[in-house]
């Protein structure tokens, strides 16, 4: 009877597999979790049993070992199968990245394992209050030991995989995440913690996919002019760093011609200027367009300004959009420059190396930490006054408390007197021409100055920085800019 039904035997589990190999059958379904979660992991009993029954009393050791080896492989194959791609789901991968995917699938651990949990814990209250049914002790023990190792080897899969690509998180949930998984009772809640920072990014990042390949064919950023964006100080328009986050990407595949200001990290307003003048007539050359859009971060905006008033580029100009610019310089500043001269002059000379070494051929950190101050901004205003041949627009940003960005945790308090802040600059500084308002959420966080950029390139609750700029981007469309 055994050697009739084998070959049967065999063609089921290679049928099994190659079907789920070719998408017609998933492993991976719902059902296929549950059965791969719940009663998979207690191969061992399942082998045991199989052997102890009647109908293979009389079968040798052989036998039942080479019975027991394709049910031992298909069995390895699902559960690999759960492991690497746990859903079903079919995605469109031109929309939904890797990154995405990847989460997706450890939420789904996550989820199943809870429940293989509550089964596995029941089974084992029952079985424990049973005596295990008189079965051999050293046989219960490998079973509870592989049924472990299974289930608990889903979980942290599901929570590496959302410990390291679910960008919701941040480096302090991450940390704290780690250090309370461990603890009992508490760890519940730190993983339906990650659970829901992974549920809520997948959903907003499907529905944002789902957004862009409707909106992709109306090009709803293909502006008139093209846009140069200007970075602020202590960086440059690197290669392989973009200062502007995943920002540019998105504005570009929404019909957006982009361009950089390649000015310097840590030069003069003056200087830089000059750069970005270069910089425009070397765009409008290129593309043959008569003007150009900027949007300027942070002191790119005065270095924006004092290029279109006083370097004549107001008849290339179209419109200046700034973001987090000190218009009327920032306290932080102020405070700083109280500081003993010589001290202050030593760390210019210390950071102007740096910044050489960066690349800058022209730092001069001294002077350019003395043009943040108020008095300079009102003189320089009175000195740079608007031009009416272009647009003036402007954005602010809110920090709601010191580790909404670490970096910018003192200034923010520093500044706190002051005003509501981004931890640079206040929105009273960041308002010129029309101010379109402060981005901010209804959340603890808040936005910081460089959230604003992108530079974190992480996801916040009601604040997606990508949006915000193609929503910007579009408006200035609409204006005919």
């Amino acid at each position: 009877m055994f050697l009739l039904m084998f070959p049967l035997y065999i063609l089921t589990i290679v049928t099994l597999m190659v079907l789920d190999a070719m998408d017609k059958l998933s492993l991976s379904g719902v059902a296929g979790k549950l059965i791969g979660m719940i009663v998979l992991p207690h191969t061992v009993l399942i082998v045991w049993l199989v052997s102890a029954s009647k109908f293979f009393e009389s079968a040798s050791t052989v036998s039942i070992i080479i019975l027991a080896a394709p049910f031992c492989i298909l069995t390895l194959y699902w559960l690999l199968r759960i492991a690497v791609k746990p859903y079903k789901t079919k995605f469109d991968k031109s929309t939904v990245n890797v990154r995405i995917r990847a989460m997706y699938g450890g939420k789904h651990l996550l989820k199943y394992t809870a429940v293989s949990l509550v089964f596995q814990t029941v089974y084992y209250i029952i079985a424990i209050g049973n005596g295990f049914w008189d079965i051999p002790k050293g046989i219960w023990i490998a079973d509870a030991v592989v049924t472990g190792l299974i289930v608990f080897g889903y979980g942290w899969n599901g929570i590496l995989r959302i410990m390291v690509l679910c960008r919701r998180l941040g480096v302090i949930k991450r940390a704290a995440a780690f250090f309370l998984l461990p603890v009992p009772v508490v760890g519940f809640f730190a993983l339906v913690g990650l659970y829901n920072s992974a549920k809520a990014e997948y959903d907003y990042e499907t529905t944002r996919a789902a957004c862009d390949s409707q909106r992709v064919e109306s090009q709803i950023c293909a502006t008139k002019y093209p846009i140069l964006l200007v970075h602020g100080m202590g960086f440059r328009d690197w290669k392989y760093f973009n200062y502007w986050g995943r920002i540019p990407r998105e504005l570009i595949k929404n019909g957006a011609k982009i361009y950089y200001g390649h000015q310097e990290a840590c030069a003069t307003v003056a200087t830089n200027s000059e750069l970005i003048k270069q910089k425009i007539l070397e765009i409008v050359e290129e593309t043959g367009c008569s003007r150009v859009n900027i949007i300027a971060h942070s002191k790119g905006g005065l270095d924006s300004r004092y290029a279109i008033s006083k370097l004549g580029m107001e008849d290339y100009v179209a419109s200046l959009t700034t973001v987090g610019t000190p218009h009327r310089g920032s306290q932080v500043t102020d405070l700083a420059n109280k500081l003993p001269d010589s001290f202050y002059r030593k760390v210019a000379d210390f950071m102007d190396r740096r910044f050489r070494s960066f690349g800058d051929n022209d730092p001069d950190f001294y002077t350019l930490c003395h043009q943040f101050n108020s008095s300079y901004a009102e003189q320089f205003n009175k000195d740079v006054p608007d031009s009416e041949k272009v647009y003036y627009q402007s954005y602010a940003s809110v920090m709601k408390y010191p580790f909404s960005f670490n970096f910018l945790g003192f200034s923010h308090l520093l500044l706190r007197p002051y005003g509501k802040n981004d931890g640079l600059v206040t929105v009273e500084s960041a308002k010129w021409g029309n101010f379109r308002g402060v981005y901010e959420t209804k959340h603890v966080r808040g936005i910081s100055h460089g959230d604003t950029i992108d530079l974190k390139r992480e996801d916040y609750s009601g604040f997606d920085p990508r949006e915000e700029y193609i929503k910007m981007v579009s408006e200035l469309k609409e204006m005919g800019y």
